[in-house]
């Protein structure tokens, strides 16, 4: 009966679904069934053809080479400035069998910098509007999205927390309620390029083609997002603000370089800190946590019981029960602590923990930054941007992080459907 197995995602879409509805804001104001299927249908769709039709996903692989070939190159700055650390030959002699020490700081997080300097040079020439507006016309077209929700989707595949509400912050005081919640909880459900990068760095030797994966998980995550939104607040059914162009330029191809570079910057200390500060929390809770009895003849941790607590959702968007625990404590890390730390984790697994299938769902299931660091920082931006729109955003915070994550799960549920075992 292994093709029953292979549907379970069913259980984790159904519930996903009657979540959101419970949540509704106007639970008679729920769309279609038709509009519902259809964007579920969407995501299958997207999912299907990109990963099982040989032609696109051969496309889809070739941003591994690119993603080397800027690996290739970061490493040539990070090795002048940090020296061995950052990626030069070792000066000393490694002990037989040892291979070269891997510096995160100094040879992985980089990739941010260049990445966001290289997409603020394409998005000043042009090539980064164009695919923003291509997915927008798209979202617009399959999901019969406002235009200002369409750029928004658009955006948050290339653009992170801060930057995406940049595009649209002359929209923001137009925009409905509605449509302000579709674009939080999208930004929340994606991945944006330059984070996109470090992810798929990380995994490159655990899931094969990460970058591929993470491009497909973005994208199967916007109707996801679009979809749990629109249960949630539904709205009052007015039109919003419908045209829209991306709000955000640079005066010339050098002011676009070094205006990345500075924003690489901040994201790399940003990334530097939260890891160091999520590091040091678990570790506190795991020490009072130890002072706990044993279960199971083994201490408790956060680890053990983000796995308990979070088990029961990756079995029903798709994992064996008795590999569940270990998804669900990464999802757990995701949802509460910070992603980047959950695909650390993931990264460092023993080897045969999750199978080949389990580890795409569970990959597909983190790909997104719906966090609690995540909301602090978006509310602030959007309403430094638009504080006519500040009581809005506040409520509609902690939603943003329920929906995203359901929006994460979804995809994943997705992945599974399309992956046999």
């Amino acid at each position: 009966m292994a093709w029953l197995a292979n549907l379970q995602g069913l259980v984790g879409l159904t519930a996903i679904l009657l979540l959101a509805w419970l949540l509704s804001e106007d639970r008679r104001a729920r769309p279609g069934w038709r509009w519902i299927g259809g964007a579920l249908l969407l995501q299958l769709a997207i999912a299907f053809t990109v990963t099982r039709i040989p032609f696109v996903w051969t496309l889809v692989g070739f941003a591994n080479g690119a993603v080397t070939a800027i690996e290739k190159a970061t490493l040539v700055g990070s090795s002048y400035m940090f020296g061995y650390t950052g990626g030069a030959p070792i000066p000393f002699l490694l002990k037989p069998g040892a291979e070269p020490p891997v510096v995160i700081a100094f040879q992985i997080l980089p990739l941010i910098i260049v990445f966001s300097a290289i997409s603020a040079l394409l998005w000043h020439w042009g090539v980064l509007r164009a695919l923003v507006r291509g997915l927008s016309w798209a979202l617009r077209r399959t999901l019969g999205v406002s235009g200002v929700v369409g750029l928004g989707g658009g955006a948050t595949i290339f653009l992170g927390v801060v930057e995406s509400p940049l595009v649209l912050r002359a929209w923001f005081d137009r925009m409905s309620r509605a449509e302000l919640f579709m674009i939080m909880v999208m930004i929340m459900a994606t991945i944006s390029g330059a984070i996109l990068i470090l992810y798929a760095t990380t995994l490159a030797k655990t899931v094969p083609n990460a970058v591929g994966h993470m491009i497909v998980a973005s994208l199967i995550s916007l109707p996801a997002g679009v979809l749990v939104a629109r249960i949630i607040v539904p709205g009052d059914g007015s039109p919003g603000a419908d045209a829209a162009e991306p709000d955000l330029a640079y005066e010339s191809s050098m002011d676009a370089v070094v205006r990345g570079t500075m924003e690489g910057v901040q994201l790399v200390l940003a990334v530097i800190g939260i890891i160091i500060v999520v590091f040091a929390l678990v570790n506190l809770a795991d020490q009072l946590l130890a002072l706990l009895p044993p279960a199971n003849g083994a201490p408790l941790t956060l680890q053990r019981l983000f796995g308990w607590l979070f088990a029961p959702l990756m079995w029903a968007i798709g994992i064996p029960w008795e590999q569940a625990p270990a998804a669900g404590g990464l999802m757990g890390t995701k949802a509460i602590l910070n992603e980047y730390v959950a695909y650390l984790g993931l990264a460092a697994m023993p080897a045969g923990t999750l199978d080949p299938r389990s580890l795409l769902i569970t990959t597909y299931a983190l790909s997104g930054v719906a966090n609690l660091a995540s909301v602090g920082l978006l509310v602030s931006t959007i309403a430094t941007l638009a504080p006519k729109r500040r009581r809005d955003v506040a409520e509609l915070g902690m939603k943003s992080w329920i929906a995203g994550n359901m929006a994460s799960a979804m995809t994943g549920a997705v992945i599974g459907l399309v992956t046999w075992a």
